[in-house]
C-alpha cells in the first residue's frame, strides 16, 4: 500500500518528541558537569562536593562517567538500530520503542541528581556511574527510533527540509527550558542567614552581595523532577498520536546489527559526514558543557543569566530559520553547512578572549549569543536532512531500508564527539581551579576549552566541503524518476 505523505501537523507533533528527549539531554548535558565539579563561585553559594576530588591523568571521576556514558550509549546505538530495522509489531518499527522508553528515560534523569551521601564519597561516584549508563540506554531507546522516522515521515526534500526545521525548533526550546534550571531552582531555595553563612564559611560571608543557601542541591533536584515530568508527558505525544503504518515502510531489514553498520559505513558520502559531525561535536560539546562557566567564572555573571542569554540566542536563532529553509532549497545545504562551520568558530574565538577583551561581562554575553545564533540555526536543521538525504540515496543504490542505522551510526559518532569532548572540558576546567577571581590565570582552563572547540570547527567545516552533495541528490532524483516511470508502465 502506497504511503501517506505527512502534513505539517503530523511534522508538529512529531516534533514535540523532541521537545521532550532535548529537556531531558539539555538538563544532563548543561548540567551535570556543573552540578558535580562546581566552580568556586557555586560552593560559595551551597552546592556541595558530592564525588572524590581525585584525578587521574588529568580526567576527573565526572569526566570519566560522563565519558563512559556516552561510550556506552555509542555501543547500543547500532544495537537498537538493527532490532528496530527488523522490529515486527502491529504498530511498526519504531513506535513500541518510544512508547517503551519514555517514563525510565525521565525517572533516571532525576536519579542521576541524587547522592544518597551529603558529602564526598565512592559511593556518589559508583551510583552516578551506574544511572549514567541507565540514562544513556534509555536516550538510545528512545532517541534512535525517533529519529529513524525523520527520513521516512519526510520523503519529499520539501518535507524533509521542513521537518528538520520543526525539531530543530523544539530542539532550541527544550535545550532553553533545561537552562532554565537556576531560574526555578531560585524558587525553592532558602538563605542562610548571615550568622549561619559567617559560622559556615567564615569571615568572606560578611563580603557585600553574599548569599548562601540551606538546599542548594535539592532546589536543582526538585526543578528536574518538575521538567521531567513535562518532558516525559512530550515524548508520549508522537508516540502516541503518530500511526507509523500510514506513513513510514514498516518492512523490516533482515541484516544483523554490525553487519548493517558496516555497510553504512562503506557509504563514502555519509564517511564524509560523519567524519565532519564528530569535529563538530567536539566543539560544540566543549562549548555547551562550558557555557555555564563561561557566564560565571569569564563573564562574571550569575549562573542565572544562563537562561536569558540562551534565550536571546533562541530567539535569533528562530528568526534565522525561514531564511534557512528557503536558502537551503536554493542554494543546497553543503554550502550552508560549511559557512556555519566557520561562523562557529569565530564564535568560540570570541569566547576565549571574554574578560581580557575590555568589554562588561553582559555584553560579551549578547555578543556571543548573537554570533551563535546563526549556525545554530543552521546546524540544527541541516545535518538531519543531510543524513535523510544520504540514506534515502543509499536506499535506492542498495534496496536496502536502514534508516534507522544510518541515524545510528551519525549518533554513534556525535556521542563518540561528546565523551571525548567531555573528557577533554574536565581535564581542562582543573587548569588554574585554584586561582581565585582578580589573580593572573583566573578561568585559563576554560579558555583552553574555548580555544580548543574553535580549532575543531574549523577542522570540521574543512571536512565536510568534500561532501558531494550534488552526486547524492542525483541518485534520489534518478530513483524517484525510475519509481514514476514504473507506475506509467501499470
Amino acid at each position: 500500500m502506497e504511503k501517506k505523505i505527512a502534513s505539517n501537523k503530523v511534522l508538529w507533533i512529531f516534533a514535540i518528541g523532541q521537545l521532550g528527549w532535548s529537556i531531558l539531554s539539555g538538563i544532563v548535558t548543561n548540567w551535570l558537569v556543573f552540578f558535580y565539579q562546581p566552580s568556586q563561585e557555586e560552593i560559595l553559594k551551597g552546592q556541595v562536593n558530592f564525588l572524590p576530588g581525585v584525578t587521574f591523568i588529568g580526567i576527573t571521576i565526572i569526566g570519566l562517567i560522563t565519558a563512559s556514558g556516552r561510550v556506552f550509549d555509542a555501543i547500543t546505538d547500532p544495537l537498537v538500530a538493527g532490532k528496530s530495522d527488523s522490529f515486527v509489531h502491529k504498530l511498526g518499527r519504531r513506535i513500541p520503542f518510544m512508547r517503551f522508553a519514555a517514563i525510565p528515560f525521565g525517572l533516571v534523569t532525576v536519579l542521576m541528581f541524587i547522592s544518597p551521601v551529603g558529602g564526598e564519597s565512592p559511593i556518589n561516584a559508583v551510583l552516578l556511574f551506574v544511572f549514567s549508563m541507565l540514562f544513556y540506554l534509555c536516550m538510545t531507546l528512545y532517541c534512535t527510533p525517533y529519529n529513524a522516522l525523520i527520513p521516512e515521515l519526510g520523503r519529499t526534500q520539501q518535507t524533509r527540509i521542513n521537518l528538520s526545521t520543526f525539531i530543530s525548533v523544539t530542539f532550541f526550546i527544550g535545550n532553553a527550558i533545561a537552562y532554565l534550571i537556576p531560574n526555578i531552582a531560585a524558587i525553592f531555595m532558602v538563605p542562610l542567614s548571615q550568622e549561619e553563612a559567617v559560622a559556615k564559611y567564615g569571615e568572606q560571608a560578611l563580603a557585600e552581595g553574599f548569599v548562601s543557601y540551606a538546599n542548594y542541591p535539592d532546589a536543582f533536584r526538585i526543578t528536574i523532577a518538575i521538567l521531567a515530568v513535562f518532558a516525559v508527558i512530550c515524548m508520549f505525544i508522537p508516540a502516541f498520536l503518530i500511526d507509523e503504518n500510514k506513513y513510514a515502510d514498516t518492512t523490516p531489514s533482515h541484516t544483523p546489527a554490525f553487519k548493517s553498520l558496516a555497510a553504512t559505513f562503506k557509504n563514502k558520502d555519509f564517511r564524509l559526514f560523519v567524519a565532519s559531525d564528530i569535529l563538530y561535536w567536539l566543539g560544540l560539546t566543549l562549548f555547551q558543557t562550558g557555557l555555564s562557566f563561561f557566564i560565571t567564572v569569564l563573564m562574571g555573571l550569575d549562573s542565572g543569566m544562563t537562561f536569558p542569554l540562551f534565550a536571546l540566542m533562541t530567539a535569533m536563532s528562530l528568526v534565522c530559520y525561514a531564511p534557512v529553509n528557503i536558502l537551503a532549497k536554493k542554494l543546497g545545504k553543503k554550502k550552508l553547512i560549511s559557512f556555519a562551520f566557520m561562523f562557529f568558530a569565530v564564535t568560540f574565538l570570541f569566547t576565549t578572549f571574554l574578560g581580557i577583551i575590555p568589554i562588561p561581562g553582559l555584553v560579551s554575553g549578547i555578543i556571543v549569543a548573537v554570533l551563535a545564533s546563526i549556525p545554530m540555526a543552521i546546524l540544527g536543521i541541516l545535518p538531519q536532512a543531510v543524513v535523510a538525504d544520504i540514506s534515502e540515496a543509499d536506499k535506492i543504490e542498495t534496496g536496502e531500508s536502514r534508516q534507522g542505522m544510518f541515524y545510528a551510526a551519525r549518533t554513534f559518532a556525535m556521542k563518540l564527539g561528546q565523551s571525548v569532548a567531555l573528557l577533554l572540558f574536565t581535564s581542562f576546567a582543573t587548569i588554574n581551579a585554584d586561582v581565585l577571581k582578580g589573580e593572573p590565570g583566573y578561568g585559563l582552563g576554560y579558555r583552553i576549552a574555548a580555544g580548543a572547540a574553535t580549532v575543531l570547527c574549523l577542522l570540521g567545516g574543512f571536512v565536510f566541503f568534500r561532501y558531494n552533495e550534488k552526486g547524492v541528490i542525483d541518485k534520489i532524483s534518478a530513483g524517484n524518476a525510475s519509481v514514476s516511470a514504473d507506475k506509467e508502465d501499470k
